[in-house]
């Protein structure tokens, strides 16, 4: 699995409450990262003022829009199905229309549009604003496309409307675009060049947040880490910046100080991190901070320096480890999770060892590993042959997992004993009877309901664990209630 795909998320339908006014249907799934579900939610709300309301039943609908990845071949296979399914509806109410939005947008608008005639409409994740208009030229019978990708568009300005959620945990974009140009992602082809969102929004978002009932917010981006507010634009233009813009500008860090600050009895994540705009002003604010979790998404996608360069991940083998050496020192309970790839272009055994012991120095708490698949449009794929034999890359990513697996068996077993915060989040799969929440350090905790209830922050000791869950008794509330 790859850390921004959650497996148990894809296709979810957005469901919202009912405007009487509103007379037509939209049905609208999302596919793929955390970011892709976020600007369903803003999508939802410029809709929703064009008179939509949202449907799960597809063949009622008036307007079907699926919102894209392009970062695995698994995820287009399954859009393909999809737009096919909604393709053979649409022959039995062909006044419904077709929309892809997202990163295929970008990537594959000629072939939806033109070649393959399946879509109605082909909207880029930096276009979402300009929907309503789209949707007029589609009402008038022509095919509208617009994927543009924007220096400035943030969505600061909207007012998501939370999908399928549990009314307790959110994610807030802080920014969006990307400047690493790792040759295996397609990210900064699809989504742009980085820009940050203005602080005062944040807050404002997190704000309305808090009032509706939520209790903890994940801040959102490609690479958290770099956000750098100095009054608009991209991050790359910073150094154009007048003297005064620099002076005042906001970093992560003091973002995140600001956010906690702010809402004491909120409890804050964030997601993703680059290890190569990692500060270390952040694990203080960790450290100062009890409302922010303690667990870093550190991806490191493989352990051999050589192959890192490849990659073009702009930090080494040994800057890495230096990075965790750090962690470990300034936040020695945090929890530290992964992301690593497998057979990349030109790997060997040995780099495939680097990996392993990569692993064995850190002992992560749990992470996200796939094997190597080609996307077209990267670096990569343009000048790299995909030269490692399938069998080879799935041999090495069971070699990975399985260590993994020990890894966090491991970590989990730390925690017997202790006392840890949870959120109380929904109830456990397993069992009606209990409860399922997570810690500071995004471990999965189940524990007898009690009189407890969802949203509450709850002490529990734990008392017996598997490899991806802590489980125990609560013994009481929180200090965060």
């Amino acid at each position: 699995m790859e850390k921004i795909i959650e497996e148990s998320k894809q296709g979810e339908s957005l469901v919202l409450e009912q405007k009487k006014e509103n007379t037509k249907k939209l049905f609208i799934e999302s596919y793929g990262c955390a970011m892709n579900f976020s600007d369903s939610e803003v999508v939802a709300s410029i809709l929703t003022n064009e008179g939509f309301n949202t449907t799960q039943n597809l063949e009622e609908a008036d307007l079907v829009l699926v919102n894209t990845c392009s970062i695995r071949d698994k995820a287009e296979q399954t859009i393909r199905k999809r737009l096919e399914k909604y393709n053979a509806v649409k022959k039995i109410n062909p006044k419904m229309k077709v929309g892809v939005l997202g990163c295929m947008a970008e990537r594959l608008k000629n072939q939806f549009l033109e070649e393959e005639k399946i879509v109605d409409l082909v909207v880029g994740p930096d276009a979402y604003k300009d929907l309503p208009s789209l949707l007029q030229e589609v009402d008038e019978g022509r095919d509208a496309i617009n994927v543009i990708l924007s220096k400035e568009e943030t969505y600061g300005d909207i007012a998501p409307i939370r999908l399928n959620s549990n009314g307790i945990t959110a994610f807030v974009s802080i920014t969006r675009g990307c400047d690493n140009m790792c040759t295996f992602c397609v990210v900064p082809f699809t989504r742009g060049r980085e820009r940050s969102r203005e602080p005062q929004s944040i807050i404002a978002e997190i704000e309305q947040l808090w009032k509706s009932g939520y209790k903890e917010v994940t801040l959102l981006g490609q690479n958290v880490d770099s956000y750098l507010w100095y009054g608009g634009g991209l991050k790359k233009d910073f150094v154009k910046a007048t003297d005064m813009q620099k002076a005042t500008a906001v970093d992560f860090a003091q973002l995140l100080a600001m956010t906690a600050q702010a809402f004491p009895k909120m409890r804050f994540r964030f997601s993703t991190s680059n290890p190569q705009d990692m500060h270390e002003d952040v694990f203080h604010v960790i450290a100062k901070h009890n409302n922010v979790c303690n667990h870093i998404h550190l991806p490191v996608q493989s352990g051999s320096t050589r192959v890192l360069k490849e990659m073009n991940r702009q930090h080494t083998r040994e800057e890495y480890m230096a990075l965790i050496d750090k962690i470990r020192t300034i936040l020695p309970n945090c929890s530290i999770s992964q992301d690593m790839i497998t057979g990349f272009p030109t790997e060997t055994e040995e780099d495939h060892k680097d990996t392993l012991t990569l692993m064995e120095y850190v002992k992560y708490n749990f992470g996200y590993m796939y094997a190597y698949s080609e996307r077209p449009g990267t670096m990569a794929a343009r000048k790299m042959e995909d030269d490692v034999p399938e069998v080879v890359k799935k041999r090495r990513l069971q070699e990975v997992v399985d260590m993994q697996q020990k890894h966090s068996l491991e970590r989990s077993q730390e925690f017997i004993g202790q006392v840890v915060e949870v959120l109380i989040e929904k109830e456990s799969k397993k069992s009606e009877t209990h409860w399922s929440g997570s810690n500071s350090q995004s471990i999965t905790v189940v524990f007898p309901k009690g009189d407890y209830k969802i949203g509450e922050f709850v002490n529990v000791k734990i008392t017996d664990c598997t490899s991806a869950t802590l489980k125990g008794e609560a013994i009481g509330y929180s200090d965060m209630n």
